[in-house]
């Protein structure tokens, strides 16, 4: 297992029905961390076998949906001095442990992110790969990140930060901002894999834009909680 001078990995991991996705990221978890790493999943209330796909591979918690409500309470319920929070549909590299212990022995590092890569049928596309080197060169220049890219953080700063915000979008971009106040971020390398899913599903440039507007708005003062809204509304063609 993975230690750093802070103490062990926690590793928080919101779902909702990834009874399809689950498995292979806790396998990934194991290998990058060791097979006695605390894994927490936190469920929104799943009704597929996202509960049987755990089993007694990770701490099964219920939770209210929402993904801030339940990256605080997977938080709340670990005991590891480092929390790494993990979509269900994204993979840690078999390096990434080693990433992540030596960034953490460095004492001004109070978190960051992993680099992104895609995975899936659509990966090998132009613009697959080129989504993936715009959301990094946007975490470089901009220092930002988001789920997708594994964001972790001591104990250390995240209690003092209050945790997520309790909102169903951009919670993850709210805590960074508030994580990158309280110390120094890194954002590491091998990257991660996040399934193609979403933007295969809704395609590519009509997931990007929409993704673009809904940040352009959040940027101009708009409730994050509105755009939630907006974002999942029913749509009748897709």
């Amino acid at each position: 297992m993975f230690t750093t001078p802070s103490g062990q990995f926690s590793v928080i991991i919101p779902t909702l029905n990834e009874a399809d996705q689950l498995g292979p990221t806790l396998d990934s978890v194991v290998t990058a961390l060791g097979a006695s790493v605390e894994i927490v999943v936190v469920d929104g209330g799943s009704t597929d076998g996202t509960r049987q796909v755990v089993g007694d591979r990770a701490r099964f918690l219920g939770s209210s949906g929402g993904l801030g409500r339940q990256l605080n309470a997977g938080a709340l319920s670990a005991h590891g001095e480092v929390l790494l929070f993990l979509h269900a549909d994204t993979w840690l590299d078999r390096d990434a442990g080693a990433a992540l212990q030596a960034a953490l022995e460095r004492g001004d590092v109070v978190g960051g992110c992993f680099k992104v890569s895609l995975r899936g049928p659509t990966s090998g596309r132009l613009i697959a790969r080129r989504l993936a080197n715009a959301i990094n060169m946007r975490s470089r220049w901009l220092g930002t990140a988001t789920g997708d890219q594994a964001i972790f953080a001591k104990r250390s700063a995240f209690d003092p930060i209050g945790g997520f915000p309790e909102l169903d979008l951009f919670e993850d971009v709210l805590f960074y901002r508030q994580l990158r106040r309280h110390g120094k971020v890194v954002i590491l390398e091998p990257p991660v894999r996040t399934s193609d899913r979403r933007w295969r599903r809704r395609g590519y440039l009509r997931t990007i834009t929409t993704h673009l507007s809904l940040r352009f708005l959040f940027l101009l003062g708009v409730d994050p909680a509105w755009l939630a809204r907006l974002y999942r509304r029913p749509r009748t063609r897709e």
